[in-house]
């Protein structure tokens, strides 16, 4: 069963129809990259997924549970969309760290609030407040980041920053890691070093969409690769086999286009 449904997805700004009919599927340990011209829709349709925007039409479907239906309200209750959004651990390309927290509490602090609502916190608030603190270290380990777990943003390369922006969201143990052009706000000497953490993930089968522009990184990590292009998806196959043998025009020109000096 895929981890994640998404069925004739549609989102329109005005009169603006910014995604068509979009529907895919991903299966649990699999990579999807989203690959297409700015304006074609990738990240309106990440945050659709992640509940930043409300879809208009169709539903998203997560371990085989509807979580969002355009037609019945009772999915679009406020007070559930942060549940919701628990599914999904999102990392924006602008990093999104918080300036007055270390790179430790950027990492614990969705978890620290979150345990206050447990039945059991106030009993034994030490503990799970030490629990968490000691998972974010590990996290920040695994980024290549233990020495910098008490500096602040300021004090990071962007490449660090956003090593910090994935441990923060894989610290709530989503279903599905997001990432929204991760390296598009980097100097290209940067780039490479989260594009190492993304592809240790990968191999580790942390089920991923990727929206991206580097595409033989895409090419290389992805099961999947989906181009979009105004709205709609074009073309969607295995990775290798769309990048070096589209078959769709607008596909054949758009990475014709990219490759181009």
């Amino acid at each position: 069963m895929a981890i994640l449904e998404v069925r004739n997805i549609e989102k329109h700004f005005g009169a603006t129809k910014v995604l068509n009919d979009i529907s895919f599927s991903l299966e649990k340990g699999q990579a999807i990259a989203i690959i297409g011209s700015s304006g074609s829709g990738k990240t309106t349709l990440l945050r659709c997924l992640n509940f930043l925007e409300k879809p208009d039409k169709g539903t998203i479907s997560v371990g085989g549970s509807v979580i969002f239906d355009a037609d019945d309200p009772a999915t679009q209750r406020e007070n559930e969309v942060r549940r919701k959004r628990l599914h999904f651990g999102m990392v924006f390309q602008s990093f999104n760290l918080f300036p007055q927290y270390t790179a430790l509490k950027n990492v614990t602090l969705a978890k620290e609030l979150l345990s206050q609502e447990r039945p059991d916190f106030k009993e034994h608030k030490k503990e799970i407040l030490e629990e968490i603190q000691a998972e974010g270290l590990e996290l920040l380990a695994k980024m290549g980041l233990s020495e910098r777990a008490n500096h602040y943003p300021r004090q990071l390369s962007g490449g660090q920053q956003q090593r910090v922006a994935i441990a923060r969201a894989l610290a709530l143990h989503p279903d599905i890691l997001c990432f929204d052009e991760p390296t598009s706000a980097l100097d290209p000497e940067l780039t490479g070093e989260v594009l190492r953490v993304i592809r240790s993930l990968a191999e580790q089968k942390t089920t991923m969409i990727i929206v991206t522009h580097e595409m033989s990184f895409a090419r290389d990590v992805a099961d999947r690769i989906i181009f979009m292009d105004g709205g709609y998806i074009v073309e969607e196959g295995p990775a290798h086999d769309l990048i070096d043998h589209p078959k769709e025009e607008r596909t054949k020109q758009f990475l014709s286009n990219y490759s181009s000096p």
